[in-house]
């Protein structure tokens, strides 16, 4: 008989965790979701004055530059010396992806062979660790200090022979962790001293609150020809569904990257490139204001469920928009994500989607939602895990 199964790739990947949890949210009617992390807000009006006027400039029925438009790329050099400080060198590519997680994927085509290590620490972001799968390389999962910043000594230990990179995510998913300058400082001389590459994913680098400030590796000097930095306009910008982000690499591994990107995207729509390039032109306290917005719903959060009496430990969250919360309870945390939805209309995702520690973990996501729409869920949420866990 034919075998008609699909790939040992795929077989070893976990479900997508937000499409499970979205369906179950979809067979339910009026369920407020704190679970998928984008933002409450749309692009700034700029995205569509710029499309307006450009639009019909461009043959945008046509396939584009691999690696994105020049006049993006113009955009983003700017933004990274204004907003990152650095500076792009002749030794560094800018290269645009359909989404920051693409770029993530493409990488591990372009830097792994089977077999490889990638260290990620947990709680990981679960699509990096199926991307790091679907390339057939392994995941090294390195856990982290109780508040959920890196344990150096921890990633030091597990570097081995075929490990080729460490990652890191600052501001965090699903944490809310915001690694300090000291820390991601520390990262990077790791991968000098082994020869790996440092993979920064910056997608929440707008979002940080109280005494936090967001630190870009790629600033340092002597950086350039083993960092790898990962930016994303979906969530600063409200731009998930346009599909843009880009990174910043070694020049050496351009090359790669084209031949990645030409055989699975040809390259980047020429319709979001368009739009990204206005969203620039948005004065940044465009940004700002959408944050203040987002810390008063986070500090609603955080003050909810650290009195709720519901929690092992005290919740923080330094930055991104999640709270990731330890239950005193050890149910089944995908079962009780279904009955959350089910019972009391209220959508989190299961910390075991993201390699949480022992104990029962959720993500729960404060910045899609208005305040007032997050208060709401917020005393749903807690009345549920009362009601299911007390």
């Amino acid at each position: 008989m034919p075998d008609f199964s699909s790939s040992d790739r795929t077989a070893v990947v976990q479900t997508p965790i937000i499409p499970t949890i979205n369906q179950w949210v979809q067979q339910h009617p009026g369920t407020i979701s704190l679970g998928q992390g984008v933002a409450f807000y749309g692009p700034p009006k700029q995205t569509y004055a710029y499309l307006e006027h450009h639009l019909h400039e461009r043959h945008c029925d046509l396939y584009g530059p691999v690696e994105g438009l020049p006049e993006l790329q113009q955009a983003l050099t700017d933004k990274l010396r204004s907003r990152n400080n650095v500076e792009v060198s002749a030794q560094q590519a800018l290269f645009v992806t359909a989404g920051s997680n693409m770029a993530f994927s493409s990488l591990m085509l372009a830097i792994t062979d089977p077999g490889d290590e990638i260290i990620l620490l947990t709680p990981y972001y679960f699509n990096h660790e199926m991307a790091i799968r679907l390339a057939n390389a392994r995941p090294v999962l390195v856990p982290t200090q109780a508040n959920f910043h890196p344990d150096i000594d921890a990633i030091q230990h597990a570097i081995t022979a075929k490990t080729r990179a460490i990652v890191t995510v600052s501001p965090n998913n699903p944490t809310g962790a915001v690694y300090t300058p000291d820390e991601l400082i520390a990262i990077n001389q790791l991968c000098v001293q082994h020869g790996l590459y440092h993979i920064s994913d910056e997608a929440y680098e707008d979002f940080v609150y109280d005494h936090h400030q967001h630190y870009s590796v790629a600033q340092l000097d002597a950086s350039q020809a083993h960092t790898i930095s990962l930016f994303s306009l979906s969530k600063a910008y409200g731009f998930a569904g346009w599909r843009v982000g880009y990174m910043l690499l070694p020049r050496a591994l351009l090359l790669a990257l084209k031949k990645v990107q030409d055989t699975v995207l040809i390259s980047p729509p020429i319709v979001s490139q368009l739009a990204a390039i206005g969203a620039h032109q948005a004065p940044y306290h465009y940004i700002q204001d959408k944050l203040a917005v987002i810390d008063q719903a986070r500090r609603h959060c955080l003050s909810r469920l650290n009195q709720s009496g519901l929690l092992a430990t005290q919740a923080s969250a330094e930055g991104a928009f999640y709270v990731f919360a330890q239950l005193k309870t050890q149910q089944d945390d995908l079962r009780l994500s279904q009955t959350l939805i089910r019972d009391h209309a209220v959508a989190v995702i299961p910390g075991s989607a993201f390699a949480a520690p022992a104990g029962t973990y959720l993500r729960i996501s404060y910045g899609a939602l208005t305040p007032a729409t997050v208060q709401q869920g917020i005393s749903q949420l807690i009345t549920g895990l009362h009601n299911l866990t007390g």
